[in-house]
């Protein structure tokens, strides 16, 4: 059976193979180093859970509720093993916990931000340690989910900390209503602005990323 477990330290025995973990789904340039996240994991806003079949992590996701802004973002959702309904495991458990704060909040969600890779533009995506982790695999079962790309040019400061410019993703978004097809820019600035406002190097792209959503008044999504 599996059990939903919150990280919130890096001497949580479960953290070192969610660590490991990490490394084997994802590119260097998106996996933060062990020792920073010391401070990111006692943020309380911060969620991050460990899917574990006994005392094995099979899987994790991590997440954040932006009350004021009214969104979520889903920083990731990984699979350790397949076969052992750990996504919808994850999903659910995650969607139960965001409800949870949302109501807590007093709010009403609009949506779920997500970064999604596009296996197709990227130079490389044999990447993702097991099947269902496959970028191609990923990206078609959060088309299923409802997930939608915002119509933009999307580049993402990387998580090294080398200010490098990562461009082989969308920025997609799951709208709470699905007949959405357009997001207000300023709240995607606004979002982005304090989400990466933790990595102090911004590549040049990023910044006028930025500069560009703030002259604009919405942002299509598009089919994902």
């Amino acid at each position: 059976m599996l059990t939903y477990h919150r990280i919130t330290s890096i001497d949580d025995p479960y953290f070192k193979p969610l660590h490991e973990l990490l490394g084997t789904i994802f590119p260097p340039e998106e996996v933060l180093a062990y020792e920073l996240w010391r401070e990111p994991l006692q943020d309380p806003s911060i969620h991050v859970y460990a899917a574990l079949l006994g005392d094995e992590v099979v899987g994790s996701t991590e997440y954040r509720y932006y009350p004021e802004l009214r969104v979520a973002m889903t920083d990731f959702t990984i699979i350790g093993k397949p076969s052992l309904g750990v996504g919808r495991f994850l999903m659910r458990s995650r969607q139960k916990d965001l409800e949870r704060l949302a109501a807590e909040s007093g709010t009403v969600p609009i949506g779920m931000f997500a970064e999604i890779y596009d296996p197709y533009r990227a130079a490389i995506h044999e990447f993702g340690g097991v099947s269902p982790m496959n970028p191609i695999v990923r990206r078609e079962v959060l088309s299923h989910m409802g997930y939608k790309k915002l119509d933009l040019a999307y580049v993402h400061p990387s998580w090294d900390h080398e200010g490098a410019a990562v461009s082989e993703l969308d920025l997609g978004f799951l709208p709470q209503n699905e007949e959405l097809n357009e997001i207000d820019a300023s709240l995607v600035a606004t979002f982005l602005t304090g989400y990466y406002s933790a990595l102090p190097n911004k590549p040049a792209e990023w910044v006028t990323m930025i500069e560009k959503l703030k002259g604009m008044e919405k942002v299509a999504l598009l089919p994902l």
